[in-house]
């Protein structure tokens, strides 16, 4: 009996200890990521502001208004006019620069606060993550309620996997029935719509579409090699991810142009915008072919976790595939240089392209990479205007929560990028912003750097796994 006692005495001391040891190292990162927090930083709370002498590029049209002034209130686009009124609060004087809208990245997987300086250090001012985990409904929150200087950001579910394709990262399913509980305990959860990925069956991906109609949420598409890729072609999803899914899927493997006009016919004719994240699979080329390339001041920008895990596992892998094919380089590029006919073929018969840049995993950098994607769009043979849409105007018409973004016009969130010369004509200067808006607040360059040197600096391997951890726990054994 004393034994029992003893045993459950040093129970229940070490899960106390644990506990205050997980919570000592929350909090010492929550310290850390302090300069993100509206309460730290009262100038970022000021939402009200008129721009004056500004070119403004707005994106629901092909123009620049020159010599303008914009007055935001209350983090909204008031009043866009030639003269001020002489009640406008807050001027500041542009000096000529030019004004865009915050850009867009339409696919990340993000990992931890110091993320969100690097985006809005790029200029982008709102995130969709594809791969929902528990912290980010937190992450989600605090943006909702203004805690935090961040990107507007939605999130998708978990991602709903079919059963052969195993992993600690998938959710995998096994019925119809399983498929349907998951999509309302997402929708009940709070995630904004449902991630489908690779694997999934005729019967499970049937389920998971009338269940996300009855509970009124949309689906994001990883093509699953399950279904035909036409099956995709669905109004219940609204964007299908990843160039390289075309032709893996659509043309088995094949870089087949005859076949890629048939799939571009039958892909314009639905209402679903595509995401090509181009940089993700390109990187996969530059893995291959620079083996210094984890120690590179980019790579190091990565989450210390995935750094030591996904940015090791995917290199190492692909070193092996080299040195067990040595062409493999040549068909990589091959098939990243497709991938550039396929976004301009798209572009061409008017579908919805979006940007995304897969950032987050393997070594896809947050922030950095969508001026890198847009840059292969640029390269495919999209003129400036086009490249820029994709992650301005055309990403806002994606989902009801980004109706709001991606144009300046009266009535929409004032997310906003002052640049020193037109992107239109240079699209460079964008990743170097003078100062970026989001809902209405002005984060200038001392800010930007300062987020930036933080995240590079950033040690947070073990507060990283366990935020996975409890993935893992609460997805993964319900």
């Amino acid at each position: 009996m004393k034994f029992i006692k003893w045993l459950l005495f040093s129970f229940i001391t070490l899960l106390i200890i644990l506990s205050l040891f997980i919570f000592i190292v929350f909090k010492i990162e929550e310290s850390k990521t302090s300069y993100l927090k509206l309460s730290d930083n009262p100038s970022l709370k000021i939402n009200t502001y008129t721009i004056k002498n500004v070119n403004i590029i707005p994106m629901n049209v092909d123009t620049v208004f020159v010599k303008m002034n914009i007055e935001s209130v209350d983090g909204v686009i008031k009043r866009m006019s030639k003269e001020l009124n002489g009640t406008e609060k807050n001027i500041i004087d542009a000096k000529g620069k030019y004004l865009t809208p915050g850009l867009i990245d339409m696919h990340i997987h993000l990992w931890d606060r110091f993320e969100l300086g690097l985006y809005l250090a790029n200029g982008v001012t709102t995130v969709r993550n594809l791969w929902g985990m528990p912290m980010h409904l937190r992450i989600k929150n605090e943006i909702e309620n203004d805690e935090l200087v961040s990107p507007l950001f939605i999130t998708s579910s978990p991602k709903l996997t079919g059963a052969e394709f195993i992993g600690d990262d998938n959710l995998n399913l096994y019925s119809p029935d399983e498929a349907r509980e998951k999509v309302i305990k997402y929708k009940e959860d709070g995630y904004d719509f449902i991630k489908s990925y690779y694997g999934l069956t005729r019967d499970i991906y049937d389920a998971i579409i009338d269940q996300s109609i009855k509970s009124n949420i949309f689906i994001i598409a990883h093509p699953s090699q399950k279904v035909p890729f036409a099956y995709h072609f669905n109004p219940q999803i609204v964007s299908i991810e990843h160039a390289e899914d075309i032709v893996q899927e659509a043309l088995n493997f094949q870089l087949d142009s005859v076949k890629l006009d048939q799939v571009v016919k039958d892909f314009s004719k639905s209402n679903i915008s595509f995401c090509p994240t181009l940089m993700a699979f390109y990187n996969i080329y530059r893995m291959i072919k620079d083996e210094d390339i984890l120690s590179t001041k980019s790579a190091l920008m990565m989450n210390p976790l995935i750094q030591s895990t996904d940015s090791r596992d995917q290199f190492d892998r692909w070193q092996n595939s080299k040195a067990n094919d040595s062409n493999i380089p040549i068909h990589i590029k091959k098939q990243h240089d497709f991938h550039l006919r396929i976004v301009k073929q798209f572009n061409d018969a008017g579908i919805n392209i979006i940007c995304g840049t897969d950032a987050g995993i393997g070594i896809t950098v947050p922030g950095q990479s969508i001026h890198e994607e847009l840059a292969f769009y640029k390269e495919a043979g999209l003129n400036n205007y086009d490249v820029l849409k994709t992650a301005t105007i055309n990403a806002s018409k994606v989902h009801k929560q980004l109706n709001n973004l991606g144009s300046i016009e009266k009535g929409k969130i004032a997310n906003l990028i002052l640049t020193s010369d037109n992107p239109l004509e240079n699209l460079t200067v964008l990743k170097h912003p003078e100062w970026v808006m989001v809902k209405g607040r002005i984060i200038n360059k001392k800010y930007l750097n300062e987020f930036v040197i933080n995240a590079n600096e950033r040690s947070n391997l073990l507060i990283t796994a366990l935020r996975y951890l409890e993935y893992l726990v609460i997805e993964r054994s319900l």
